[in-house]
């Protein structure tokens, strides 16, 4: 017993190992394929096998006397029962599990454990299917994997429906797969109402192939696809035919093709081309398809099912049939399975046929065992032959779970602690031919026992999908995927995955599809035109590689040599009275001024550095102050000269340069008071702005305090304002050399750039706030210098006859003699 013989071997007799009762036997050669009479007729009497009637029936033949059905009563005492091989239908698993529970007998099925309760569960029941959770999950990853999140679902009816549509449904919704609808199928069963059966089986397929959704999930057993064939070549009956080849099924483990008679000669195609169904695993066994060829139903005396079935598969009858063929042909017994088309006997191995040999070998084993361990416990008498009379049938329960071993095909068989078979599922892909033939292509798995990552594999290259899609993998989705650059929007009234696609907001990206917000990107990245993707931020500050910065210093420069040209006039010709007639020390200061003003501005040009940054707005506040102060100064003095020309006047005690000086170095004082206080409280310091402009990351000189910032301008205003106020007073006062008018216009000028300065300023940003504020250096520094001094020079060079002191005291003689 530790290498059994293979089952499908011709030696093998099943009393060898006396295991006893397959309740469906018609599914080891025919699980394909159910036989009648006629269409009308056929449906009722085939069906029939699906009925509890028959099942209990079979139960309490298995339990009876041999050939004779005694209920209640044993007289064979040559035969016991000690397992059972159930299935594929859920209700045989339950049916069954109501007699044999009683007598306490080991039953393996190799049906789904979806429909498993309280009935079914006990001790004496071992699954040859794998955990049904595992077929779910393997579904729900191939949804996902192909992202068909819009689908429809039908399942069958069963009396724990309601648990799988809660945990299957919400757990599919929990993934983002949402429903165009949920059906349940009518099970195919004898009644008098076929009718209605019909008519709701026909509802049911119109919905289906009416849906939205291109994946539909079919949650079926064996002959689901019967009542699928059948509802199709009714709807093509109808005035307008229904095409469903725009649709991928999904369909479970459970499902097998089979088919009626009458459905020999139908299209395949309609339905299966294309299909994706999940399977039990399985694998070829050697010998199988020699088991096959060699088949001869004359050989099989015991067997009566098989003669059935090669009449119905050859469309034959037997010379002592009572069954007359249609064709007239008579069965030679000879015929040859593989002749068969695929739709009427499939010469493979199937997922089902595979559970059915395991689960055989399964007793074998586990009988094995169990004599292995009473022989060496108990002296066997009769020669020391097996005495398997004695035993009782619960004791091979707990051999039959504990077993544990490799097939003929190499595979290792065992249960877990609920009794289900350990192992996962086939992905199969059915390719149909013209000939009503069709291959089923393993072209993926679901493996629980191996590592998560490759939990589910799948080779979508293998795949060969419905003709309408092209060979392209199809869509099933409520609308089209939301492209990077838009987010979903839920439509009201609609299930969750069916939105509307929205651009994103300003300053936000998706940068996949179908995402349900949109995101910032980095501070130190901006989102491009199509707000798919983050660009790095270009680094921003005025600089002298650049156009502008460029421009910027040449003005600079310019106008630094053209005050120093006037510097030097003014020293040249300082001798002349209209040098003198304007102080000669304050000239000089405000024209030095005005030239560190103008080179003051090139600290706002280049990387912003920490001296920089310290040094910018203290030189440019000082420096301006001093300007601003000689305009000041000299415009007292003017006032004051005038005032000292009456008699008596007190006033000549404040001429001279002392007060000058004063006033500028009291002013400049101040001025360096305040930006004293500036460094020491909060000082400018080198700073990343990575907001104020979308493409860039600005390099600046962050003000600190922006406080004491407007307290400098503040105090530069002010000396500008009572510049001017006191200039504009004095602007008609009797001097031939008066300058009050020009330091009026000057300080006009002044204000009106400082004053544009201040909104244009905080309008800009990055480096143009920094030439905003040079250009308002440039423009007032040059509004003083070219206010002021183009006067003068254009007396010393062109007019230098109004130069000298006589024309002086005759043009004041002048206007003391009018009027």
């Amino acid at each position: 017993m530790d290498d059994p013989v293979p089952l499908f071997h011709k030696s093998f007799q099943p009393g060898d190992l006396i295991i006893a009762g397959i309740i469906s036997q018609i599914y080891i050669f025919s699980d394909r394929i159910t036989f009648g009479r006629h269409p009308s007729q056929e449906l009722s009497d085939d069906i029939i096998y699906f009925s509890s009637i028959r099942i209990y029936q079979a139960s309490m033949d298995l339990l009876s006397t041999r050939d004779r059905f005694i209920p209640n009563y044993k007289c064979d005492a040559k035969r016991n029962l000690v397992a059972v091989i159930g299935g594929p239908t859920s209700d045989i698993d339950l049916h069954m599990a109501d007699v044999f529970n009683i007598y306490k007998i080991p039953q393996l099925i190799y049906g789904s454990t979806s429909v498993v309760t309280e009935k079914s569960q006990s001790p004496f029941s071992h699954w040859m299917f794998p955990n049904a959770a595992h077929q779910y999950q393997g579904i729900l990853h191939l949804l996902l994997h192909f992202s068909w999140m819009w689908i429809g679902l039908f399942y069958l009816e069963a009396e724990s429906i309601e648990e799988f549509i809660q945990n299957v449904v919400l757990s599919f919704s929990q993934r983002g797969v949402c429903f165009d609808v949920i059906q349940s199928l009518q099970a195919i069963c004898f009644s008098d109402g076929i009718t209605e059966l019909v008519e709701k089986g026909l509802e049911m397929y119109k919905t289906a192939v009416a849906s939205s959704a291109t994946a539909m999930v079919i949650h079926g057993e064996i002959q689901t696809i019967i009542s699928l064939r059948t509802m199709h070549q009714f709807a093509e009956c109808e005035d307008a035919p229904i095409q469903s080849k725009g649709k991928v099924w999904i369909m479970t483990a459970q499902m097998e093709f089979t088919s009626l008679p009458f459905q020999r000669n139908w299209d395949t195609d309609i339905i299966i081309h294309g299909a994706l169904s999940f399977a039990l695993h399985s694998e070829e066994l050697f010998g199988f398809y020699r088991f096959l060829q060699m088949e001869n139903p004359n050989l099989e005396i015991e067997d009566g099912f098989i003669k059935a079935f090669w009449q119905k598969a050859f469309q034959c009858s037997f010379p002592d049939s009572t069954a007359v063929s249609k064709e007239g042909q008579v069965c030679t017994g000879e015929e040859k399975l593989e002749t068969l088309p695929a739709s009427v006997f499939e010469m493979r191995m199937t997922g089902h046929s595979y559970s059915i040999y395991n689960a055989v070998y399964s007793v074998a084993h586990a009988l094995h065992v169990m004599h292995i361990s009473q022989f060496r416990h108990r002296t066997m008498a009769d020669g020391g032959r097996r005495q398997l009379l004695n035993w009782q049938l619960w004791q091979l329960q707990q051999f039959l779970r504990a077993v544990s071993f490799n097939n003929t095909a190499m595979e290792h068989v065992s249960f877990d602690q609920n009794g289900e078979l350990v192992g996962g599922f086939d992905v199969l892909n059915w390719v149909t031919f013209p000939n009503q033939s069709f291959l089923r292509v393993r072209v993926g798995r679901i493996d629980p026992d191996i590592h998560s990552e490759n939990l589910f594999i799948i080779r979508e290259d293998a795949i060969v999908w419905p003709s309408k899609f092209n060979q392209t993998p199809p869509l099933s989705q409520c609308n089209e995927k939301c492209h990077s650059g838009y987010n979903r929007k839920k439509k009201e009234g609609k299930p969750f995955c069916c939105y509307d696609c929205l651009p994103c907001p300003e300053g936000k990206i998706s940068n996949k599809k179908d995402m349900d917000d949109c995101f910032p990107c980095a501070e130190d990245h901006y989102p491009s035109n199509e707000q798919n993707h983050c660009l790095p931020k270009d680094i921003n500050y005025l600089s002298y590689e650049e156009p502008l910065g460029v421009s910027l210093a040449i003005f600079v420069f310019a106008f630094s040599f053209i005050t120093v040209w006037v510097l030097r006039v003014f020293i040249k010709h300082q001798d002349t009275p209209i040098v003198k007639a304007n102080n000669r020390c304050l000239t000089y200061t405000l024209l030095i001024s005005l030239l560190l003003s103008f080179l003051c501005a090139l600290l706002f040009i280049g990387h912003p550095g920490k001296v920089t940054c310290l040094l910018r707005q203290m030189t440019f506040g000082i420096i301006f102050s001093v300007a601003v102060s000689c305009l000041l100064a000299k415009t007292i003095i003017v006032v004051l000269v005038f005032m000292t020309t009456k008699p008596g006047s007190r006033m000549r005690i404040w001429m001279g340069n002392q007060l000058a000086i004063f006033i500028v170095l009291f002013s400049s004082l101040i001025q360096a008071i305040i930006c004293t206080v500036w460094l020491a409280t909060c000082p400018p310091f080198p700073d990343v702005d990575m907001h104020s402009m979308t493409e860039a990351i600005v390099l600046q000189c962050n003000e600190g305090s922006v406080t004491m910032f407007y307290c400098v301008l503040g105090f530069l205003g002010f000396l500008a304002i009572v510049s001017f106020t006191l200039a504009f007073l004095a602007r008609k006062l009797p001097d031939t050399f008066n300058e009050a008018k020009f330091i009026t216009f000057s300080m006009l000028v002044f204000c009106s750039v400082w004053l544009s300065f201040v909104p244009t300023y905080l309008s800009t940003k990055g480096k143009y706030m920094v030439a905003v504020e040079i250009f308002s250096i440039l423009a007032s520094s040059a509004g003083l210098l070219g206010c002021i001094f183009p006067p003068k020079c254009y007396i010393i060079f062109l007019r230098p006859d109004l130069n000298s002191r006589n024309q002086i005291i005759w043009r004041k003689h002048c206007k003391q003699q009018q009027p």
